[in-house]
């Protein structure tokens, strides 16, 4: 479903909607001049494979993220509200799916749960009524129900008093199951697992955040009369906005050097360099993952294990010098050991084509994480 080899951009890109910016036009050169953006309907998968038609997709993506971000600046909803965060997360897995190429129909399906959220807040619909189509969480694309124990300490959240502390943490968390629920029924539970993970992760962050936002009991009164100052008020520490981006910085065949990393990706990357500098987000921190293709011919079963770590390397030395801390950099290399495209369906003409099919593979991940100030 994953790894249809006509498509030359998306199906390795693997970026969050935090990092959208990054994407700007899918492909090598400019849009055409008659494509338009916008819509409420992806392209259909068959068609995906022109700039033109990642272009638009692009445009639908944006919209929907500009109407969140209104929605938010009106002050009416806040992302940190269960409604608004389950539109932008159902963005959120939409997006994160259609870049890694999924061919069904779940990056639809997601963007339209996100759809039907925005409309309804836009409208003035009231938050509690039932009619808000954020209060249920279908499973889309027939997608499996997976770890019971988790959907019902959502709902158990729900009705927590310090449930305001909570709303977004548990949205994003049940959006999630439903997307690990949908790679289960693809590729079952390999591809399910770190959604599973994600999703267990965040119920866990939104029970501490509820506890933590329970008043302490007030202490008995003293047997003899006393004055005592009235306590000050404090107000809850605003909600934190997490914020993750990511970035895949292809290499030319069994090459490590900077020289030889595809432009469009170190564009992406130094574009992620600038959101670390800008100032307007705190990062936590940035792991840097080196991949190499399952091509070997030199007789040396470590060879792919150097060249990955090499790749690192490079891109970790190329963003020190850009003024990006060092501190921040944790590194990892997986020689082939992780391919997203087998380029075994194809029968390839050279060596050449084949190496191109599997540039995908030749990879550093580069992942941020963080908090929006």
């Amino acid at each position: 479903m994953k790894n249809n080899p006509q498509t030359h951009l998306f199906a390795v890109l693997g970026m969050s909607l935090a990092a959208l910016v990054l994407v700007g036009c899918a492909s090598t050169g400019s849009a055409p001049a008659a494509a338009t953006a916008g819509g409420t309907q992806l392209t259909a998968a068959p068609e995906r494979i022109t700039d033109r038609a990642i272009f638009q997709d692009m445009g639908t993506y944006d919209d929907q993220q500009a109407r969140i971000k209104a929605l938010n600046d009106s002050g009416r909803h806040r992302v940190s509200s269960y409604s608004l965060a389950k539109a932008q997360c159902w963005l959120d897995v939409s997006l994160h799916e259609y870049s890694r190429n999924d061919r069904g129909g779940f990056p639809q399906a997601a963007l339209s749960e996100s759809f039907k959220i925005t409309d309804y807040l836009e409208k003035g619909g009231v938050v509690a009524a039932a009619a808000n189509p954020a209060n249920t969480t279908p499973s889309v694309n027939e997608a499996a129900k997976l770890r019971p124990d988790l959907w019902d300490a959502a709902a158990k959240l729900k009705g927590h008093p310090g449930w305001r502390c909570a709303e977004q943490k548990t949205a994003c968390a049940e959006v999630e199951l439903v997307h690990a629920g949908n790679e289960f029924n693809q590729q079952q539970w390999r591809h399910a697992k770190p959604y599973v993970q994600i999703a267990e992760d965040l119920i866990g962050d939104a029970q501490r955040a509820a506890e933590a936002c329970i008043p302490a009991p007030a202490p008995a009164a003293a047997l003899a009369p006393r004055v005592v100052p009235p306590a000050p008020i404090v107000a809850p520490p605003a909600p934190v906005v997490p914020v993750n981006a990511a970035a895949n910085v292809l290499f030319n065949f069994d090459k490590r050097d900077l020289g030889n990393v595809r432009p469009y990706t170190k564009d992406q990357l130094d574009s992620l360099i600038a959101q670390v500098k800008g100032g307007n987000i705190t990062v936590t921190s940035i792991k840097l993952v080196g991949h190499a293709d399952r091509l070997n011919s030199t007789g040396d079963a470590n060879y792919n294990t150097k060249l990955s770590q090499d790749r690192v390397e490079t891109i970790r030395a190329y963003m020190v010098s850009q003024g990006v801390p060092a501190n921040l950099i944790s590194t990892e290399f997986r020689a082939d050991s992780q391919q997203i495209e087998a380029c075994t369906k194809a029968k390839f003409r050279s060596n050449a084509e084949l190496q191109e099919c599997l540039l995908p593979n030749r990879r550093v991940e580069v992942l941020l994480s963080g908090v929006r100030k």
